[in-house]
């Protein structure tokens, strides 16, 4: 499908966790998780032509933060605020009026969602938008769990297969299953 047939008024693209250490040579690398970056960008260009709202969530932790191993967590620490991993990739071409969601802020917990203690649920409907285009890294943690909590919130919601990738292929099936429970639909766009 081609991206700016695809976005329409009261659409908004959100891009999840595009940032360089969840891509090869990340500190939480996603395999091929840089292979998606070509097709959000055409997405991005589409959202743009069409006045679509764009939104990039990221990782954004303190040093010591309760998700990493050395902490007890399950990950290696990664997207440390204002370190070069918790930059979004350097070939992403976000827009200067992207809005930028920042979640696992917090020393004592954790955040998987974009939703998740953010606030963008109720900017979003303040927005008037409707339906969303969601890709990013990685599917069966962070865009899983993005794609649910946006439908437990009522919207209409459109994964762009094409521009997503798990960190495990099984998993990544298991989560594709959960999306389209919620009431997600899957799409690919080019």
């Amino acid at each position: 499908m081609n991206p700016q047939d695809a976005l329409q008024r009261g659409d908004a693209l959100l891009i999840v966790d595009v940032q360089n250490d969840f891509c090869p040579g990340g500190a939480l690398a996603v395999a091929g998780g840089d292979d998606i970056i070509p097709v959000l960008n055409e997405g991005i260009e589409a959202a743009k032509a069409n006045g679509n709202l764009i939104i990039a969530s990221r990782d954004w932790h303190p040093a010591h933060h309760v998700s990493f191993k050395e902490q007890g967590g399950p990950w290696p620490a990664h997207c440390i605020q204002d370190t070069r991993g918790a930059e979004f990739h350097p070939d992403l071409a976000l827009p200067e009026n992207a809005v930028k969601v920042s979640k696992g802020t917090r020393f004592d917990e954790d955040a998987y969602s974009a939703f998740e203690n953010t606030g963008l649920a109720g900017f979003l409907r303040d927005q008037g938008i409707g339906r969303l285009w969601i890709g990013g890294l990685a599917q069966d943690v962070c865009v899983l769990r993005t794609v649910t909590h946006a439908r437990q919130e009522g919207f209409d919601v459109r994964v762009i297969m094409n521009a997503t990738r798990p960190v495990d292929a099984d998993q990544g099936e298991q989560a594709t299953n959960e999306m389209l429970e919620s009431g997600a639909k899957l799409e690919h766009i080019a």
